[in-house]
């Protein structure tokens, strides 16, 4: 478990995916920073390490990463730790289009 903070091959992270659950990555993004970690077993997990690095809750998305699609597919607005009423967020997707777009941007600014 790491977390990504500038450009990540894709390739690097096919690796991760097959060495794990096969096809895909957990991930965990911080919409402020414009991070995220990967790699982790479960999203806690990733998220518990986000927040010791500086980051804030309301700030981190879970979602799973399948590097072997292209975008839009590539990336799956779904995690337990997305359920979260106090911000009007109460599924394990990410109900908010914007903040769906700024997941999709810092991910798209991360992977090479």
């Amino acid at each position: 478990m790491k977390i990504i903070d500038s450009p990540l091959p894709l390739g690097e992270l096919k690796v991760m995916a097959e060495g794990r659950f096969g096809n895909l990555v957990k991930a965990v993004v911080d919409v402020e920073r414009k991070i995220m970690a990967v790699d982790g077993e479960l999203h806690a997990d990733e998220e518990a390490l986000l927040l010791e690095n500086g980051s804030l809750q309301e700030n981190l998305w879970g979602i799973n990463i399948y590097p072997e699609l292209e975008s839009p597919d590539r990336i799956e607005f779904a995690s337990v730790i997305n359920i979260r009423p106090s911000q009007g967020n109460g599924s394990r997707g990410v109900d908010d289009p914007v903040i769906r777009e700024r997941i999709v941007q810092a991910v798209t600014g991360l992977l090479q």
